[in-house]
């Protein structure tokens, strides 16, 4: 009974502690859904933590009223950017963890060390680099140059997706080449289809990076017109808080639909029934 009582007591101990951490990173998500629904839409005048009235004319102004602050287009924008940087960064950052993890040549070692503490240093280091680049190739202003940067330094981080790739057995490839498929047929028919969860964790990993980046369009956008969602919310004044609010709440909508349709494929088995006997 002592035994069963103190693992009771765990266990209350243990709910507690984490419902009050879920509280902790809660509240701030709730108190600016609240405040997404003020009506007087100025951020002095929310008394204490939460609004006195609400209403949906934040939400309307964010889609209506478009003279200066254009968000539609800013969305518009920040999806095209998301969209084709998921597609080309999930591309690259599979076929280059595959070709690591499962073929054997002299530049593997060094590229594999190279990446490794090419991370180590802080992005914002590259910043200066990067502008540079970009106005040799004129791609400043251009929603093509932040899809290019995303996409192209995206397989620096492969190692989570080599890991996976490791964890296949050696068997099933042996076994599809003694049947006389080459490496295209063996990647297509029998990697892909085992790498599912893993191609549904680089998509969305790919697409929430430029879903919600602030630094590098800030530093290559400077027509208002070609600013994505992150840039135009923070050029909003005091008295637009309220319509700040509604853009942030509006703008992780499709980031929290992604994750709750595509976390069954991320955590199921990821191997599960690979092999048979």
């Amino acid at each position: 009974m002592k035994g069963k009582t103190k693992k009771i007591i765990d266990i209350l101990i243990t709910y507690c502690l984490l419902i009050v951490v879920a509280f902790v990173f809660l509240f701030p998500c709730l108190w600016l859904i609240l405040a997404s629904f003020s009506s007087s839409g100025n951020l002095y005048s929310i008394p204490g933590f939460f609004p006195e009235s609400y209403s949906f004319q934040s939400f309307i102004t964010l889609f209506t009223d478009t003279a200066m602050y254009n968000y539609p287009k800013w969305l518009l924008n920040t999806l095209i950017i998301a969209i084709c940087s998921c597609v080309f960064s999930t591309i690259l950052v599979i076929l280059t963890a595959y070709v690591i993890s499962r073929f054997e040549f002299k530049a593997r070692r060094p590229l594999m060390k190279g990446a490794l503490v090419l991370g180590m240093f802080p992005s914002f280091m590259s910043m200066t680099i990067i502008y540079i680049l970009m106005t040799q190739f004129q791609l400043i202003n251009n929603l093509f140059g932040l899809i290019a940067i995303y996409s192209c330094t995206a397989p620096m981080g492969y190692l989570v997706q080599k890991g996976f790739f490791d964890t296949i057995p050696t068997s099933i490839y042996e076994a599809a080449r003694i049947d006389g498929a080459n490496n295209v047929r063996v990647f297509r028919t029998i990697t892909l289809p085992l790498a599912k969860p893993m191609i549904v964790y680089t998509a969305l990993t790919s697409f929430t990076w430029p879903w919600s980046d602030f630094v590098l369009p800030k530093i290559l956008l400077k027509n208002r017109d070609n600013w994505t969602v992150a840039v135009g919310l923070m050029s909003l004044g005091e008295t637009e808080f309220a319509r700040f609010a509604a853009g942030a709440v509006f703008i992780a909508v499709p980031i929290v639909v992604l994750y709750f349709l595509l976390v069954k494929n991320m955590v199921s088995g990821l191997t599960a029934g690979a092999v048979k006997g």
